[in-house]
């Protein structure tokens, strides 16, 4: 079948459907919307002819029936979205499984928006809203890839299934629960991960893992309540106890000083270095994106994309303590608060990792006394191998499409990928058209649209080279 016909002749609703889902909220940080994004879903699904419906856990159906609530209220887990469509010509063959997500970021800030973050205005070649790149316009993209082959054949080439949680957003709180309580349904091959980006030059980034998560939050005590900061020659302050105490987590060039840190970390394999060596990281295009002059340590070439790709990290993401508004107020916080996220790299365990975290801090002189620290959530990274057959063929499919390719060993941020591939035992990767700058999470998101059109044709040529 002639993909490349795809834009010309085709009227298939790409970007009336994209508006319709971005124009449904749907943020799981604030419970908003979900559900019925997930019904929206579940409807423009059977619309392209897939065989769609909502799954959840037993245990929220069980806790409904008891407490006579609806089992999709905010009080319980959202629905997954379960997609199926069953080869007619080759019912025996191998299956492709989707994930994607139909939750997204919250828009705050909201005075940074141009437009209404859930307009879904068109302008030019772009898509506005929250959701439209991640990952409402990746997922939009594969079920119209599904709907072109059904429209055309009446078929597919290969079995396909869709999941589409309404978590990923807020770490995928509930997906192994459900990738254990339904993994005779959602029994596949191999899976296309949610996304994947563009780079500057128009080539597709197709990603073989994620990097894995700890996110932490440190707490400092001080006195019971804000003081006069007259007293600061008698009592301590939590901010600077809370400071001390960071600065014990790592050195100046990054390198994470708590002991076993790096115990479980692996060398890159030979064929993995062979694509890290083969193209350079467009640093020049990151710089300009984020407005500065040069990389932490200056790393430079290959030494970039080995850390992007394959070493964990250690972030404070946020510091709150004190007084921050209009003039002066001298006081003495009673608390000072941090909020930290550290990558994970492959056969590091996110509560291994805090456990060291915690013992580090303790034998630094910070007990629960005066500084706690709390889990908020993880998870482990999860790497498909380089020399994994399915990775010839994304990467044939993206040439064909495309012209050319990268191949990144890891993306650098996180997803739920690790689930799939213990408890699925399934290859996992990443391949879409989202643009580096799309400013997923923040204000002003947007997709391009022939970057959506150019994605659909590629998922298409993935699923007849799997086929055969």
């Amino acid at each position: 079948m002639d993909v490349k016909k795809i834009d010309s002749d085709y009227d298939y609703g790409v970007i009336t459907d994209l508006q319709t889902l971005i124009r449904q909220p749907s943020v799981s940080a604030k419970k908003q919307g979900l559900v019925e994004c997930a019904s929206l879903v579940v409807r423009l699904m059977r619309k392209a002819g897939i065989n769609a419906k909502l799954l959840y856990v037993k245990s929220n159906l069980q806790k409904a029936v008891e407490d006579d609530i609806d089992p999709y209220s905010p009080s319980s887990a959202p629905p997954i979205v379960y997609g199926e469509v069953r080869s007619k010509s080759n019912p025996n063959g191998r299956t492709i499984l989707f994930y994607n997500h139909y939750d997204v970021q919250p828009i705050e800030p909201l005075k940074l928006w141009k437009e209404d973050p859930f307009s879904g205005k068109v302008e030019g070649n772009f898509v506005f809203g929250r959701g439209s790149a991640d990952d409402k316009g990746e997922l939009i993209t594969r079920i119209k890839a599904v709907e072109y082959y059904l429209s055309r054949t009446g078929d597919v080439p290969c079995n396909v299934k869709f999941i589409v949680e309404g978590e990923e957003e807020i770490g995928s709180t509930h997906l192994s629960e459900y990738l254990n309580l339904y993994k005779h349904k959602f029994r596949c091959d191999v899976v296309i991960w949610e996304s994947g980006f563009i780079d500057t030059i128009g080539r597709p980034i197709i990603s073989l893992g994620q990097k894995g998560i700890l996110s932490v939050e440190i707490i400092s005590k001080g006195p019971n309540k804000d003081v006069h900061s007259s007293l600061a020659v008698l009592l301590e302050n939590p901010a600077w106890h809370l400071i001390r105490a960071l600065n014990t987590l790592r050195d100046d060039k990054g390198k994470i000083l708590v002991k076993d840190w790096y115990k479980e970390v692996r060398d890159f394999t030979h064929e993995e270095l062979c694509f890290i060596d083969k193209e350079r990281f467009d640093e020049d295009a990151l710089k300009k994106e984020y407005g500065i002059v040069n990389f932490l340590n200056n790393m430079q070439g290959v030494e970039v994309k080995k850390a992007f790709e394959g070493m964990p990290t250690c972030n404070i993401s946020g510091l709150a303590s004190g007084y921050s508004g209009k003039g002066s107020k001298t006081i003495i916080p009673s608390i000072a608060i941090a909020r930290l996220d550290f990558r994970l790299v492959p056969y590091m365990i996110p509560q291994i990792q805090f456990n060291r975290l915690k013992e580090h801090l303790k034998e630094h002189g910070y007990d629960n006394r005066d500084i706690n620290m709390r889990f908020l959530d993880g998870e482990p990274a999860a790497r498909t191998p380089a020399s994994h057959p399915f990775v010839d063929t994304v990467k044939d499919a993206a040439v064909e499409v495309y012209g050319d390719v990268v191949i990144n060993v890891s993306a650098a941020g996180t997803g739920p990928m690790y689930y799939f591939d213990k408890l699925l035992g399934v290859p996992c990767i990443c391949i879409g058209g989202t643009d580096i700058s799309n400013r997923s999470h923040s204000p002003n998101e947007y997709m391009r649209i022939d970057s959506l059109n150019k994605t659909i044709r590629c998922i298409t040529v993935i699923l007849e080279k799997f086929a055969h």
